[in-house]
């Protein structure tokens, strides 16, 4: 009788799938708790002590002021490229009057929020490990009681409020920045193209899609600011090498993205 190979025993296999399950299920429920943690902190007024502002202010300098000249420049010239791009191809094509609603709704509402969330991530919220200190548990998942309320409030709290600040302050200000720069391109430096600019912004920027628009942004920061820490958190206790965090984060943003673009367009 043929002894079968241990690859092959199914229910061992049923139940490596249902640890993974559950662990990630005990994964993605630890990141909420910690969001909704870190969300309590910064909207108590009893939080914001005199070592918390600093703290916050400190991050606050590294992750936004720091960045936001040369990732504005960057911003304004590959904006500056798309805009000339789309404004000539639609004059060659007879399509004029479309172009500048086109550049405000690829630019302004999509790619902007998007490229904002994917710099703030790449530069500051995928360090993985630089929320751990040693002394940590080596093993088991963490929780939100395993936390020190101390290092809560002063270390990983403000790491996550600059976070979520620096994707809102860079969406917004290069918002700002693309419309002024589109207006240029069609107009140039005459005044008497405002009236009808402000009319086809404001055509596109409706009460739906301007609350559409600040939901987005919003939900981007906090998913930046929250799911990398979180899934560093994780990644030390359990000892891996592996960064699920970059994963999970590309995932969330993508969801979002496509959730709102099937309510907009759909």
């Amino acid at each position: 009788m043929r002894a079968h190979p241990p690859h092959s025993n199914p229910p061992h296999r049923v139940s490596r799938w249902c640890a993974a399950a559950q662990r990630q299920l005990v994964s993605w429920w630890f990141m909420l708790q910690f969001g909704a943690a870190v969300l309590v902190l910064g909207l108590s007024p009893r939080t914001y002590t005199a070592q918390f502002r600093a703290a916050t202010a400190r991050q606050l300098l590294m992750t936004t002021w720091q960045v936001l000249p040369w990732f504005s420049s960057l911003a304004a010239l590959l904006s500056l490229v798309l805009i000339r791009i789309v404004v000539v191809t639609a004059v060659s094509y007879g399509l004029s009057q479309y172009a500048l609603q086109m550049v405000v709704r690829v630019l302004v509402l999509e790619l902007i929020p998007l490229s904002a969330a994917m710099f703030v991530a790449l530069r500051s919220g995928l360090a993985f490990n630089a929320g751990a200190t040693p002394g940590q548990p080596a093993h088991g998942m963490p929780t939100l009681q395993s936390l020190s309320p101390q290092r809560l409030q002063t270390e990983l709290a403000p790491r996550v409020l600059a976070d979520a600040f620096s994707v809102l302050t860079l969406a917004m200000v290069n918002s700002v920045l693309v419309l002024v720069l589109a207006y240029l391109v069609v107009y140039g430096l005459s005044p008497w193209g405002l009236p009808g600019f402000t009319r086809t912004v404001g055509q596109v920027f409706d009460l739906a899609v301007s609350l559409g628009f600040l939901l987005k942004i919003i939900l981007f920061s906090l998913a930046v600011a929250v799911v990398p820490m979180a899934a560093s958190l994780q990644a030390w206790s359990t000892r891996s090498t592996m960064q699920p965090g970059a994963v999970r984060l590309f995932l969330v943003l993508l969801l979002l993205e496509v959730g709102f673009l099937m309510v907009k367009y759909i």
